[in-house]
């Protein structure tokens, strides 16, 4: 499959330049890493890239033996990283630590905002076994600042599963979760701890009150969280002449 970039370079960077420099292709690897192994599933992992594009990455990485396309139940498809591309992970997650360093600004500035992709991500790392009992429990989060159409999000924890809902599931919530979107980004990654958001009056927990102290515990956050504790770095931007 021709590449859309060729750098004419022996150079080993220009080559892997070449396979993982192409737009979202660092993000398709980060989905994949991240468990998503269903094409719908990796789409919500990233939501701007259209499907088209995504299935084109898809087969550019299946050709450079990144990753495996293997067939799954009622004859579709799921996609697997190969060991080759697990060996690439460390990499994008590089990429990720360097960012909460240096670029830490950018992340939350609002054209990064993005609710269904931070639903998704808080979905994914809910801590499992600190979830509340084996009853039904839904969570309702409402985000300020998002898209009218992109502001109430359910989790509906039931039997050890979690499903994320973007209509009201019609069942009684436990718990409502009040932020707005950039403050709840903050405390995802990181930048902002859930007590202090809390103290603040920046994220507000509504509900029985065992239920309020029991968010901390399974509200997983970002697995690059731990840089961003970390005192950020700062650029030095260029002046020009």
């Amino acid at each position: 499959m021709a590449q859309a970039t060729l750098y004419g370079q022996f150079c080993p960077v220009s080559i892997a330049s070449e396979v993982l420099t192409q737009r979202w292709t660092p993000l398709v690897i980060r989905e994949l890493h991240c468990g998503s192994v269903r094409f719908s599933d990796l789409q919500r992992g990233v939501p701007r890239m259209s499907s088209s594009l995504l299935a084109r990455r898809l087969k550019e990485l299946e050709y450079a033996g990144i990753v495996e396309r293997r067939e799954a139940a009622a004859g579709s498809f799921e996609y697997h990283l190969t060991p080759a591309g697990r060996e690439i992970f460390p990499l994008v997650e590089q990429m990720g630590l360097w960012a909460q360093r240096w670029l830490r600004h950018r992340l939350v500035e609002t054209p990064n905002l993005d609710p269904d992709l931070l639903m998704w991500d808080i979905r994914r790392n809910i801590v499992r076994d600190r979830l509340p009992g084996d009853r039904r429990f839904v969570v309702e989060f409402l985000l300020s600042g998002a898209p009218i159409t992109h502001r109430r999000y359910w989790l509906v924890f039931d039997r050890g599963e979690v499903d994320l809902c973007y209509r009201d599931p019609g069942h009684e919530i436990a718990l409502f979760v009040t932020a707005a979107l950039r403050v709840l980004t903050q405390v995802w990654l990181g930048h902002l701890g859930i007590a202090q958001a809390v103290r603040e009056d920046q994220l507000r927990l509504e509900g029985a009150k065992p239920h309020v102290a029991a968010f901390p515990s399974w509200f997983g956050l970002s697995g690059f969280a731990p840089a961003g504790r970390l005192p950020p770095g700062r650029l030095e931007l260029a002046t020009p002449a």
